[in-house]
């Protein structure tokens, strides 16, 4: 069966030097961490898990929008870690085969693997078809062609990031991604009638869910503060 999907290839790297340095058991705790990380946003993002792949993974979403923001979130979430050890990425987009209902095969797959491979350390590199599906809060670069190993035609490339943080943005609640007024996707009101801004509809439904339980536990999210 043919269907549309979007792809991507997560690699962590610095990884192999980690297992050299620091040895077996520290490298698998770290591995640990990041397989956490990925399934707790993946789920969230409604985004899926095709495979493990050692210390890295292959996702696939039937839209671009999640997929873009989940690899997004564990770009920033993984930077901050102690160890010298990060993400890059490779996405695209396009018309593949779906093998026995879990595998999917084309051209589409095949090239956001090279994207990964010829990404560096902290990039999310991505087909430039992509960018009108964006999240408002996410950027790109002007473009580049690229030459990737067993196509005959480059390929038109740009390079994703985060709006980086300012004085008049906020962190949203859940993710963390910083976000203003104009890229805010959805906003919600808390305890005290404040305005909370999230990047996402599934990120602002994980708040809301968070916020029942925590009135159905106490009463009201103002008896949980005021203790």
């Amino acid at each position: 069966m043919r269907v549309e999907r979007t792809f991507a290839f997560l690699d962590l790297t610095g990884f192999t030097a980690l297992t050299e340095t620091q040895g077996d058991q520290s490298a698998v705790a770290v591995l640990s961490v990041f397989r956490a990380a990925l399934r707790d946003i993946c789920s969230r993002r409604g985004v899926r898990i095709a495979k493990w792949l050692g210390d890295g993974a292959m996702l696939v979403c039937v839209e671009t929008t999640p997929l873009v923001a989940a690899t997004l979130e564990m770009r920033s979430a993984i930077d901050p870690a102690p160890e010298d050890v990060t993400i890059k990425c490779g996405i695209t987009r396009g018309a593949v085969i779906l093998l026995e209902g879990d595998d999917y095969i084309g051209h589409a797959v095949n090239v956001a693997s090279r994207l990964c491979d010829l990404a560096q350390p902290h990039e999310v590199v991505a087909v430039s078809t992509i960018v009108p599906l964006l999240p408002p809060w996410a950027t790109y670069d002007s473009g580049d062609l690229v030459t990737v190993r067993g196509l005959e035609q480059p390929i038109d490339v740009v390079r994703l990031g985060v709006v980086e943080a300012t004085p008049g943005s906020v962190p949203d609640p859940v993710c963390q991604i910083p976000l203003t007024s104009e890229t805010a996707v959805e906003r919600r009101h808390d305890g005290d009638g404040r305005v909370l801004m999230f990047c996402s509809s599934s990120c602002a439904e994980t708040w809301e869910q968070q916020h029942a339980l925590v009135e159905q536990d106490t009463g009201s999210i103002r008896e949980l503060w005021m203790r």
